[in-house]
C-alpha cells in the first residue's frame, strides 16, 4: 500500500503543477452515497464525469481542470465522481458509484464522460443506466486484457506503459473471468447512447478505443470518432506544454458541446 500511495502522490503532484480550470461555482456533495464534486450546479444537461488513473490514481483534484473545461466549453453542469478506486476496492466497486451517482441524478437529461479508465467506467455505467444522452470518452480503455496490436506497437511511447497498467489492471479486476466479463469489445451494444470517442496515434490503448467505436457503430449506435495525429495517450493532460494537445482537447469539447445541444 506504500507503493500505491506514492503513486496517488506523484499524481496530485503533477496535477497540481497545472494551469487552473475556468473558475465558475462548485459545490463538493453526497450523491447516493458517493462524494462527487458539481461544477456549474444549476445548469443542464447534467454530465456525470469519471476520472481517468488506471483504476487507482486520480481524484476530484487530479482532474478539476478538465472539468472545469469541460464544463465551460459545454455550458453543462459536470459532476465529477470521486469513486473508489483499487487495490482496496476492486470491480465492481467504481462501476457501482457511477451507476449510484447516475441514478440519484435521473429524471433529467443526462450524460457521462471519462478520460483514460474513466473511460471505460463511464462506458460500462452506460450499459446499467438507460436512457443517457451520450457518451463523451477520451483515450478510453476498453479491453482489460489489453490485447490489440497498438499495446505492442505504441509501448515505448514514453507515456503509457502497458506493462504497468497490466499490474493495475489485475488489482481492479484480480480475476481473470471478470476481465472478460467487463471487456467492451464484448458487450451487447445494442441501445447504448450516441457516443464521442476520441483516441491518439502514439496511444497503446488507441486499437481498443477505435475498435469499440466501431462496435458501436455496428450495434447502430450513433457514433462520432477520430484519431488524433502525433499525440500521445491522455493527451488533454498536456495542454499546458503542447499547442498541438491543447487543440485536440479544444476540438474534443466543441464536439462535445455539440453532441449535448
Amino acid at each position: 500500500m506504500d507503493d500505491v500511495a506514492a503513486l496517488r502522490a506523484g499524481a496530485r503532484s503533477r496535477a497540481a503543477a497545472r494551469t487552473p480550470g475556468p473558475p465558475m461555482p462548485t459545490q463538493d456533495r453526497v450523491l447516493g452515497g458517493v462524494p462527487v464534486r458539481v461544477y456549474q450546479p444549476d445548469a443542464t444537461p447534467v454530465v456525470v464525469y469519471l476520472h481517468g488513473g488506471g483504476f487507482v490514481m486520480g481524484d476530484l483534484d487530479t482532474h478539476d481542470p478538465q472539468v472545469r473545461r469541460l464544463a465551460a466549453a459545454t455550458g453543462a453542469s459536470v459532476v465529477a465522481v470521486d469513486y473508489r478506486r483499487a487495490p482496496e476496492h476492486p470491480w465492481p466497486a467504481a462501476v457501482d458509484d457511477a451507476v449510484s451517482v447516475l441514478t440519484a441524478l435521473s429524471g433529467g437529461p443526462l450524460a457521462v464522460a471519462g478520460d483514460s479508465s474513466g473511460g471505460m467506467l463511464a462506458a460500462l455505467a452506460a450499459l446499467r443506466v438507460p436512457g443517457l444522452r451520450a457518451q463523451l470518452l477520451v483515450c478510453p480503455n476498453a479491453d482489460p486484457t489489453l490485447s490489440s496490436p497498438s499495446v505492442v506497437s505504441e509501448a515505448d511511447n514514453g507515456f503509457l506503459d502497458p506493462a504497468v497498467l497490466r499490474e493495475w489492471i489485475s488489482w481492479w479486476l484480480p480475476s481473470p473471468a471478470d476481465r472478460s466479463h467487463v471487456n467492451l469489445l464484448r458487450a451487447d451494444l445494442a441501445g447504448q447512447p450516441p457516443a464521442l470517442v476520441v483516441t491518439a496515434e502514439h496511444d497503446p490503448l488507441r486499437d481498443e478505443g477505435e475498435a469499440y467505436a466501431a462496435r458501436l457503430a455496428a450495434a447502430g449506435v450513433p457514433v462520432r470518432q477520430w484519431r488524433e495525429p502525433g499525440l500521445r495517450h491522455d493527451f488533454p493532460t498536456m495542454r499546458d506544454t503542447d499547442p498541438a494537445a491543447a487543440a485536440a482537447e479544444d476540438r474534443f469539447l466543441a464536439a462535445a458541446r455539440e453532441l449535448l445541444a
